[in-house]
């Protein structure tokens, strides 16, 4: 009989200096292949309530400093709250597009410059309106030593993915969406389609 394959590897861990704080980078790889980041920032106990994000990557949000998506500002906002409480993880998984990947994204964004909104244009596309998965989430948790979160999301479907690989949601903290001009539209359709918890005074003109 084989040994089952691991879900995921643990790769290692180096410092990360940013210009909002000194981080730690950790580095996971699942059994596909697929290569995952966490950040963590200071120290805390086993009974702790850790303060955590989940960011899917977006390159063109979080790089590129797009207007189009809350992306990147939700990046920079989250990792300046886990260094205000002094302590926090991000974890940071690559599923671009809501898991259709970049070139797809840009197809869809493509469909959106023509009218349709984010959920249109990925189902034209043929996917799902969203094909993420939090699964390594737990995984990657328990090697941090976290037990207890506070999660940093304006998506309950993150909390509901949390709870059911029996993670300890103890609270759930809205983080701020960076709304603009660009990206109202998106999250409007974020908070009418996806179920995204946004303030409806937000969306009038």
């Amino acid at each position: 009989m084989t040994s089952q394959q691991p879900k995921y590897e643990y790769v290692s861990s180096a410092k990360l200096p940013t210009r909002l704080g000194n981080f730690r980078i950790h580095g996971f790889v699942e059994a596909s292949g697929q290569e995952h980041v966490a950040l963590s920032y200071g120290d805390w106990k086993e009974s702790d309530v850790v303060p955590i994000r989940i960011h899917s990557e977006c390159l063109t949000g979080d790089a590129l400093f797009s207007t189009r998506c809350d992306c990147g500002y939700q990046l920079e906002k989250a990792m300046a709250n886990m260094v205000e409480k002094g302590f926090g993880v991000l974890l940071y998984l690559r599923q671009e597009g809501r898991g259709i990947g970049l070139l797809n994204k840009i197809r869809a964004y493509n469909l959106q410059d023509a009218g349709m909104d984010t959920v249109e244009a990925n189902e034209h596309l043929g996917f799902d309106a969203d094909l993420r998965s939090y699964d390594i989430c737990k995984l990657m948790l328990e090697k941090l030593n976290v037990n207890k979160v506070e999660l940093m999301t304006n998506n309950p479907r993150k909390v509901a993915a949390l709870e059911k690989l029996g993670v300890e949601v103890v609270a759930r903290k809205p983080i701020d969406h960076g709304i603009t001009k660009d990206n109202k539209h998106y999250i409007k359709t974020k908070t009418e389609k996806l179920g995204h918890a946004f303030d409806p005074h937000l969306f009038k003109d």
